[in-house]
């Protein structure tokens, strides 16, 4: 489980495709990164397979590879790190379970007084669970839905800290970004198309 508090941003060092999914090496500041840990990597939740100094790798699997943008990853790609949350840890943020619903397209990016505004467009999975200053987790930063302007599309209000110390202040229209949708509302929207409710 995590937060969508990005702890620190870290550089892809090795990408290495194979038979059986890719091996990401990460440059990261993290100390004492332990294998078989859980880190989340612009969101999507990741075991460490080795580590040194200053470095940890993840296997990503061939269904990971289906859902999200990972398989593009190359050498010198900055991504967004955060270590799995402790119990008694503060949440920041919301509940973030790693878990990629689907991966959007930033439409637009412009900047509204002290605020950088961003539309993304989300696969319909992410969009029936988006409302209105409900939550959301874009590349592993978790976020507040500014406005939703459009059929699939949902606006972000990013402030200045959030846009410098993130991957989100390097993010142009037609990039593609891992989507998490609400989990209360993936829950309730479920229940409701099972007839359950």
């Amino acid at each position: 489980m995590f937060t969508g508090i990005v702890t620190a941003t870290g550089t892809v060092r090795e990408a290495k495709h194979g038979a059986d999914g890719l091996t990401l090496k990460i440059g990261a500041s993290y100390r004492g990164v332990r294998r078989g840990e859980s880190i989340a990597v612009d969101v999507a939740c990741l075991t460490v397979e080795r580590t040194g100094k200053g470095w940890f790798a993840v296997h990503v699997v061939s269904t990971s590879l289906e859902r999200t943008n990972l398989g593009q990853y190359q050498r010198g790609r900055k991504v967004n790190l955060e270590r799995a949350l402790r119990v008694g840890d503060r949440l920041g943020g919301h509940l973030v379970q790693g878990h990629v619903d689907g991966v959007g397209r930033v439409e637009r990016v412009w900047q509204a007084g002290d605020a950088w505004l961003m539309d993304i467009r989300v696969p319909p999975e992410v969009a029936r669970v988006s409302i209105p200053l409900g939550s959301i987790t874009v590349d592993g930063v978790s976020l507040t839905v500014n406005a939703v302007p459009g059929p699939g599309i949902i606006q972000l209000s990013l402030i200045p800290f959030t846009f410098e110390h993130t991957t989100l202040g390097s993010r142009q229209p037609g990039d593609g970004v891992h989507l998490e949708g609400d989990t209360i509302g993936k829950y309730v929207a479920s229940l409701l198309q099972n007839g359950r409710a």
